[in-house]
């Protein structure tokens, strides 16, 4: 079998996007693009990818980790001066080495493999993935023989007329004989008028030695799109997010209006889950069965439990159990743990709390800090006051509990098993198992006093 490299080029700099941030880092479905190329190199199951990095390179290899080695192209001289970068790490190897630009977050595994495929079966030394554009202005075009093959890489202002109307465009990402690559390198010149090093002439040296040289065809154009600013960025984004929801249906997820639901591209879906219009599911997380979700929820790196409703509300790397509902207008906030057949409901803020089985929020409420256990009935307006201006303190509630409304339970306190808040406390000290606890001033009525302050 042959061995397999991948060269990402990921050093240029983007002017075009007009933004501090690196461009290939610029999210796509809230995976940076070039992240989304390296993970399609890693489903080939590459020997070794090999990144070459120029602006930005220290945030670049933070967000890759460990998924690729690193080049520094310290000036940016050109797309073949980039990857002769790679030579000290894979030069000297026999193999087949696919380059791929870090733009072009589209491109799938199953293209690369054909494309790699594709090469390895000719014997060709060169290979270029092509496609078919309605409109190729821009692009170079592929110009083949009567017995189809290609006869050369011609860039749009080289093109005569014919040409010109050639729709057969350059992708921009090849397949190399990787020792024939590196050495093939070394001829490329660079007399033009960028003074730069152009990775398509190595196509041209190879034909002009008689090599041959082939083009892999894609049938899907929107693969190739490289992203040089917002505008394109913005297409590649409602590209990616049909693929992700057409992948999710495919798999028993209902999804009400695709064009207008948001799923990052590592959300895990369970079936007969009902997604509705407006929803944003982000980072990695994982949606159980039969659940609902919006209209207009928004969940971040969250584990939602099956048979789970969560009404236009919004979730923040929390847990939600099985067969609850959250909203509408919720909101839970990092680190909550909420149980099974919990209710939180509208205009509800939880944070950093755990809620056990079967208790409920219903309205109006905030929980932060807390320990509520199982059963617990929170009334209407109730808060747990666990900042004192400094410090956060801890609200505990044990099993059955009932808290009337418009309680202010002062933490640190503890409210133990079975026990009734009554409503409009404030509670500061500790309650005991099963006692009632009222803590209010005692109502004293004034008769015909509005009158004796002639309001009347």
């Amino acid at each position: 079998m042959t061995n397999t490299y991948a060269v990402v080029l990921a050093a240029g700099q983007g002017t075009r996007m007009k933004s501090d941030l690196y461009k290939v880092l610029h999210p796509v479905c809230g995976i940076p693009m070039v992240e989304h190329v390296i993970n399609h190199i890693r489903g080939l199951g590459a020997n070794r990818i090999v990144t070459i990095v120029g602006h930005g390179a220290e945030t670049v290899e933070e967000t890759l980790g460990g998924k690729s080695e690193y080049v520094l192209q310290q000036q940016q001289l050109g797309t073949a001066h980039a990857v002769q970068q790679a030579e000290s790490l894979i030069g000297d190897l026999g193999g087949t080495t696919i380059v791929v630009c870090g733009d072009t977050p589209l491109i799938r595994s199953e293209t690369m493999a054909a494309l790699i495929a594709h090469h390895n079966g000719t014997g060709a030394k060169a290979t270029i993935l092509t496609a078919i554009a309605d409109d190729p202005t821009g692009y170079g075009r592929i110009i083949r023989g009567e017995n189809n093959q290609v006869l050369r890489n011609v860039e749009q202002k080289d093109a005569t007329t014919e040409e010109q109307k050639v729709t057969e465009i350059n992708t921009g990402t090849y397949c190399f004989d990787n020792r024939t690559l590196f050495e093939t390198l070394k001829k490329v010149g660079n007399d033009n008028a960028q003074g730069e090093y152009y990775l398509p002439d190595v196509v041209g040296i190879l034909q002009a030695k008689g090599a041959l040289v082939t083009a892999y065809v894609t049938d899907d154009l929107s693969e190739t799109m490289g992203v040089n600013d917002r505008v394109v960025l913005s297409e590649v984004e409602r590209v990616m997010r049909r693929r992700i929801a057409e992948k999710h249906m495919r798999n028993g997820v209902t999804i009400i209006n695709p064009e207008n639901t948001y799923i990052s591209a590592t959300a895990e879906i369970g079936r007969d889950t009902v997604l509705q219009p407006g929803t944003m599911i982000e980072g990695d997380t994982v949606i159980g069965d039969k659940c609902t979700i919006g209209p207009n929820s928004q969940i971040v790196n969250s584990m939602i439990g099956d048979g789970t409703t969560i009404h236009s509300s919004v979730v923040l790397t929390s847990r939600i159990g099985s067969a609850t509902t959250v909203g509408p207008f919720a909101h839970i906030r990092p680190d909550s743990n909420l149980g099974d057949h919990v209710k939180i409901g509208n205009f509800v803020e939880v944070k950093k709390s755990l809620l056990g089985e079967g208790s409920k929020v219903s309205h109006l409420s905030y929980i932060g800090d807390a320990d509520i256990g199982a059963n617990v009935n929170v009334g209407c307006g109730a808060i747990t006051v666990n900042f004192d201006g400094k410090n956060k303190y801890q609200t505990t509630i044990e099993d059955n509990v009932f808290i009337g409304c418009n309680s202010n339970l002062v933490a640190p306190v503890h409210v133990g098993k079975g026990a009734y808040v009554a409503a409009g406390s404030t509670i500061t000290k500790n309650v005991p198992e099963s006692s009632l606890a009222i803590a209010r001033a005692r109502q004293e009525n004034k008769e015909d006093y509005v009158q004796k302050l002639n309001l009347n």
